[in-house]
């Protein structure tokens, strides 16, 4: 893993502390997180959420893996934080509950199409995690929103 500027502290090390020391300062002054940057931030953590998805959907439904052994793959792949916990298991229930959606298959436009959906939902309910804990200085999404600032 390489470092990112902060000593021998990577990008896992973020995660535990909280950011950099900015941005654990900016939210101990009490500065507002704007939806705009809770958005960018959640968009950040649902790209990696989709690449573990479908990986897992990949690789599960190519070994002939049970709904939930796929599901779990995905989930293994996918989830490090709490944000992107969550959108796995938004998007992991609404794939599940959708009547057909795991049934129809990767080789299927309707599977792509109720998994686009499912990832939508997951970022609506995410955001607002996200911006809460920005605006307290903690989570994955504070170290990639307040990055280059």
């Amino acid at each position: 893993m390489a470092a990112e500027g902060r000593g021998s502290h990577g990008h896992a090390q973020h995660h535990l502390d909280g950011g950099p020391p900015r941005v654990r300062r900016a939210a101990r002054l009490g500065r507002p997180v704007t939806w705009a940057s809770a958005a960018q931030a959640t968009l950040h953590c649902l790209t990696g959420c989709a690449i573990g998805e479908i990986l897992g959907m990949v690789i599960g439904t190519s070994l002939g893996l049970h709904d939930l052994a796929t599901v779990a793959l995905g989930v293994a792949l996918a989830a490090d934080t709490l944000s992107i916990t969550v959108m796995e298991t938004v998007d992991n229930a609404a794939m599940l509950a959708i009547p057909g959606a795991m049934e129809a298959g990767i080789s299927s436009p309707v599977f792509w199409l109720l998994l686009a959906g499912a990832l939508a939902l997951a970022f609506v309910v995410t955001l607002p995690i996200n911006r809460r804990l920005m605006s307290r200085g903690k989570g994955h999404a504070v170290v990639h929103a307040h990055a280059h600032s």
